[in-house]
């Protein structure tokens, strides 16, 4: 998570990068496009032109630089979102099997304990009807098992 935070403060500084140099593409084409209206007039105002021409060139390579990896650390957050939304269902389903299990062991340890329960009444009721001869037989035999 503190990955995917990170990326996203990355991608929030990038975007902030994108905006500005759109921005300044924009403010030196429109300077570009005065300085044309102007042709002829100075040398200087050509050497201007040139100038700013080699710099949109370079901001247009540098904003399709960044959208490359805007949309590139985009996917990454995606993916990473992704992974983590399946592990938390992969978590979700395995903590419903233990809650299953867990439950299954409840109900079999109860079963159990009736099942003792029945088994000492049953020995009772053989010793309280055999006598005492049976009854020492009857614990023995529970014992062994």
């Amino acid at each position: 998570e503190t990955e995917v935070e990170q990326l996203q403060r990355l991608l929030a500084g990038m975007e902030k990068d994108h905006r500005d140099l759109l921005a300044r593409m924009e403010s030196g084409q429109a300077e570009l496009e005065q300085l044309r209206k102007a042709e002829g007039e100075r040398a200087a105002q050509q050497e201007r032109s040139s100038q700013l021409e080699k710099e949109v060139a370079g901001l247009r390579e540098k904003i399709h630089h960044l959208d490359d990896m805007l949309k590139s650390q985009q996917r990454k957050v995606r993916q990473m979102i992704e992974q983590l939304q399946n592990s938390k269902s992969v978590i979700q389903a395995k903590d419903a099997a233990i809650q299953e299990l867990k439950e299954r062991v409840s109900y079999l340890e109860a079963e159990n304990l009736e099942m003792h329960d029945r088994i000492e009444h049953l020995i009772e009721k053989q010793v309280s009807r055999d006598g005492s001869s049976a009854r020492a037989r009857s614990k023995s035999e529970y014992v062994s098992r």
